[in-house]
């Protein structure tokens, strides 16, 4: 009986040996894949951010080519290397007023707020919607004889404007009066040609010079004679 029991200790203490080594080695296992773990995060974050750069370059690379094959000139590289993009800003058809017509498209745009950029140096312009009202009720009413010159003026309005009534009131008052008038997109654009920093609303170019003018300006008239049938030619094209 006393050998029985001294061999089941034996086999119980080897048991136990054999669980233990069985416990280190799947132990030691799981340290290995945890080190492997760690080993193949810290070369990931190694790696992100060239990776990043990498990605990041190739997408403005894609976009550089998009914008320049759909719109010619607005990507340019200055001589130190460096990309410049010119995108001009196209205000939304949603925000302009819904009366705005006839609407100046963008080559037309162009060549009107040159003249009007031309008349405030002859000092023929007047801008803000007070000023324009004022002046367009102190001008006489449309004669017969009138259908055949040139009109007094041009009124130049900006058609997103908000509210709309600040300006609603004032095509039919140049109709009234026999004056061609046009819209254009933007106020801040008609504002930088009128020579002021605030965007304006309205802006009326008159065929006389203003009395301050220098005397250098010349040709005068003949810029104003072609404002004054881009103006009429774009009334023309009214959609109703």
């Amino acid at each position: 009986m006393a050998k029985e029991k001294h061999k089941d200790k034996e086999e119980r203490r080897k048991e136990k040996k054999e669980k233990k080594e069985k416990r280190s080695e799947t132990n030691g296992v799981k340290k290995e894949k945890r080190e492997k773990r760690e080993k193949s995060k810290k070369l990931k974050r190694e790696e992100s951010p060239v990776a990043s750069a990498v990605q990041e370059a190739d997408v403005t690379t894609k976009l550089l080519n998009t914008l320049e094959q759909e719109k010619p000139g607005t990507v340019a590289v200055k001589a130190d290397g460096e990309i410049e993009v010119k995108v001009k800003s196209e205000p939304l058809l949603a925000a302009l007023v819904p009366f705005a017509n006839p609407l100046a498209d963008e080559k037309t745009e162009k060549k009107i707020l040159k003249s009007v950029k031309k008349s405030a140096k002859v000092k023929c312009l007047k801008r803000g919607v007070k000023e324009v009202v004022k002046a367009l009720r102190k001008t006489d009413n449309p004669s017969a004889s009138s259908a055949t010159s040139l009109p007094p003026a041009v009124i130049v309005i900006a058609a997103d404007i908000s509210p709309m009534d600040v300006i609603s009131h004032l095509p039919v008052l140049c109709e009234d009066k026999g004056i061609p008038y046009v819209f254009v997109p933007s106020r801040v654009d008609l504002g930088a040609a009128s020579a002021t920093k605030r965007p304006t609303s309205v802006a009326m170019i008159s065929k006389e010079k203003g009395k301050k003018a220098p005397e250098e300006t010349v040709g005068w008239d003949d810029v104003y004679e072609k404002l004054v049938s881009m103006v009429q030619k774009a009334g023309r094209d009214v959609k109703i």
